[in-house]
């Protein structure tokens, strides 16, 4: 196939974008969404997602015309979707993926976009050069090059608006803008837990500060563990959705989490932040915080467990200083 040196020369009636796995890729993703939706506000906007939780993410996005689960609901996605013909495929992967390149492939689009060493370079009409570090933000909206945009600003990222429960709107209400520190204690990457008595020993190390705890459903008793003993902790319920999170970490003082899907989230309020990383340079390149206040500790091993808690103390006692001084300004 022969490959484009120049990008797509008319403006694309339909635009198809495959959704990544994880809510941290779909978080990253929603600044190129946003910039397609007000660059082609007339164009339609399709997102093919390969999991359930990415499916639902992108289904309550006003920017998109439609999702498809491409694994799941079958029917639909042939005869409604498969079936159809569109302008732009992108595929945003920058290694190989079976299930990726595979649907590239069935897919009928006219001028299908990738990243060079995704492993089915053949597929693609017009090939992306981007270096292994760069925000996995910027990497997304390398598809505007391809599209004859050069020059773009970057939208922030979103959380697509979701249900929000009786108990959060309560608990939101009488929370008080930018006076509790947020701790998060899930996160969906192997090697990112630490455990009840590391964040017990931070919070004892703060006891003028106010927290509240973060947790996913299944860590739910780890997270009531961690309230009950501390007075300086209130009790939250717990969130159901990410809009619910997203709405909780913007009223916050700041943000301390080892996972990057709330680093993610931080950023589409600019919550100040204090981040855990494994030690891996590549992910925390890529997948930096965007937040305009942070702390970044990298653990020196591939466990976030491996942090001191006194390091964690540190990044926390600097983001209480700066926090306190930018609130003068």
């Amino acid at each position: 196939m022969q490959k484009h040196t120049a990008p797509i020369a008319s403006t694309p009636k339909s635009i198809v974008v495959l959704a990544r796995e994880c809510y941290g890729d779909a978080i990253m993703q929603t600044p190129l969404i946003a910039t397609l939706r007000q660059t082609y506000p007339a164009s339609a906007i399709y997102v093919v997602a390969f999991t359930r939780i990415i499916c639902d993410f992108f289904s309550s996005d006003s920017n998109v015309t439609a999702t498809y689960h491409a694994k799941r609901d079958l029917h639909r996605y042939f005869f409604k979707f498969l079936l159809k013909k569109y302008d732009v495929l992108f595929n945003p992967k920058d290694h190989p993926s079976t299930t990726f390149n595979l649907n590239a492939r069935l897919i009928r689009a006219r001028f299908k976009v990738g990243l060079r060493n995704n492993g089915n370079e053949e597929l693609y009409d017009y090939l992306l050069d981007i270096p292994k570090s760069t925000h996995e933000s910027i990497r997304n909206l390398s598809l505007m090059q391809a599209l004859g945009h050069h020059e773009i600003t970057p939208c922030r990222p979103y959380i697509p608006t979701m249900p929000v429960s009786d108990e959060i709107n309560t608990f939101l209400a009488e929370l008080p803008d930018r006076q509790y520190v947020g701790i998060n204690i899930s996160t969906g990457t192997p090697g990112g837990h630490r455990t009840i008595e590391q964040w017990s020993d931070l919070i004892k190390s703060f006891p003028g500060e106010r927290f509240v705890i973060f947790s996913a459903p299944g860590d739910l008793n780890e997270k009531r563990l961690i309230e009950q003993p501390h007075k300086n902790v209130v009790p939250s319920p717990a969130t159901k959705n990410l809009y619910e999170v997203s709405a909780v970490v913007r009223k916050l003082r700041f943000l301390v989490t080892p996972d990057t899907s709330l680093v993610h989230i931080a950023a589409c309020s600019d919550t100040p932040l204090v981040a855990m990383y494994r030690h891996n340079p590549g992910d925390s390149q890529a997948y930096a915080p965007l937040s305009t206040l942070q702390e970044v500790i990298v653990s020196p091993t591939p466990e976030v467990v491996d942090i001191d808690t006194a390091s964690v103390t540190a990044g926390v006692t600097r983001m209480h200083q700066n926090t306190a001084e930018n609130s003068k300004q």
